[in-house]
């Protein structure tokens, strides 16, 4: 007999401050004509999944835990000076998760040919143990394709194929990406090297260099390092990289967006032919898509005034794309996704897993390099 019911993630921010977590259990959705069921069977915490499921305005040393199996509860208090921004969504018991992989089980009348195919998708509310989605939403991939390999085929390589789209529509010809030895990071070093796209990649460790390199990266910067700088100008004078995106917001110690600005500018000047009290004529253009870094954005103007800082946001990037290119990327996705679009993943967790302190408290934490995995049947 087949289930009836659906469990998922609830995230829930109540009038005292405090956001809940919790499993709920609610009717197994029915496919309309046009519709897939789906069995998840697999989906990432991101961070972007983070900033509903915790929210940022969290603070994670007042977790508590409550109850056990399906009644767990883990709760925290968001930071008072930060409710103002959350008062809309005081109340409402939110699903969670941006994306995931799993199999077609049902389908409506329009759409039965999908039966059985492992899809990739992101359809929201994906730490759910099942989905009904638009069946032309779903990424179809090859009969041996698992649904963990499907499942982070959206956010991190659509992301990373459209850093490539929006410098080629702006009129840039290399890139500089932080945060470069993340899961992104790397399929974007495989991307660029396989379209022969200059990249100089920012990392914060010196095993991250190392690891890098060894992926084939040509460019890797150590913040850490004392020459960071000077190593950071050199490959912008190599490659003549003028489009940054920073997935800190901040980064070493809030300067980083700056510090790329900067270094731009100082790369620029080394070719120009003639002082401008005004800086370079070379444009200059860094868009944060992440805020793994907490801290204020410090921005010491020394790069002129031809130049952009700005926010990147994926899906109104896909619009700017078109869906004929947007098509191509996604089928491009499917292709590579055991290859150039392939993730690692730390551990792969239940939903009671998902509210345990100690491992909730890891992948809040968003550490390079550690990157959790749900599975919802577990």
């Amino acid at each position: 007999m087949q289930e009836q019911t659906s469990r998922e993630i609830r995230s829930t921010l109540t009038t005292d401050g405090d956001i809940e977590i919790s499993i709920a259990s609610v009717p197994k959705p029915i496919p309309a004509e046009n519709e897939v069921l789906i069995r998840v069977e697999a989906s990432p915490i991101n961070p972007s999944d983070l900033g509903l499921l915790i929210s940022f305005a969290a603070d994670l040393d007042t977790l508590q835990i409550s109850g056990t199996g399906d009644e767990t509860v883990a709760k925290l208090k968001i930071h008072p000076a930060l409710m103002g921004s959350m008062k809309p969504r005081i109340g409402q018991s939110m699903p969670v998760g941006n994306e995931g992989g799993g199999v077609i089980e049902d389908a409506g009348a329009n759409a039965k040919e999908l039966i059985g195919k492992t899809v990739g998708l992101a359809g929201g509310a994906m730490y759910s143990q099942y989905r009904c989605v638009p069946a032309n939403s779903c990424l179809v991939m090859d009969d041996n394709t698992t649904s963990a390999e499907a499942a982070s085929s959206f956010v991190n390589p659509l992301t990373a194929l459209a850093f490539i789209e929006t410098m080629e529509m702006e009129n840039h010809s290399a890139l500089v990406n932080t945060a470069a030895a993340s899961n992104l990071g790397q399929m974007l070093i495989k991307i660029c090297k396989a379209d022969s796209v200059p990249l100089i990649n920012i990392v914060r460790k010196p095993e991250q260099v190392e690891f890098l390199k060894g992926l084939g990266a040509e460019y890797v910067c150590d913040t850490s390092s004392p020459d960071f700088m000077k190593d950071l100008v050199a490959a912008l004078v190599t490659t003549g990289a003028t489009l940054g995106f920073d997935a800190t917001g901040g980064g070493n110690e809030g300067k980083l967006p700056g510090q790329l600005l900067s270094a731009m500018e100082i790369a620029a000047n080394k070719k120009a032919k003639e002082y401008s009290r005004y800086g370079s004529d070379t444009y200059k253009q860094v868009y944060i898509y992440g805020g793994l870094d907490q801290s204020p954005t410090i921005l010491n103007r020394s790069y002129g005034l031809n130049w952009g800082l700005g926010g990147w946001l994926l899906t109104p990037m896909i619009g700017r794309i078109g869906m004929e290119r947007f098509q191509k990327m996604r089928e491009r996705v499917a292709r590579e996704i055991t290859t150039t679009f392939a993730s690692k993943y730390t551990q792969e967790i239940s939903f009671e897993e998902m509210l345990d302190p100690e491992i909730l408290k890891s992948y809040a934490k968003q550490a390079t390099g550690e990157k959790y995995l749900v599975l919802p049947h577990k």
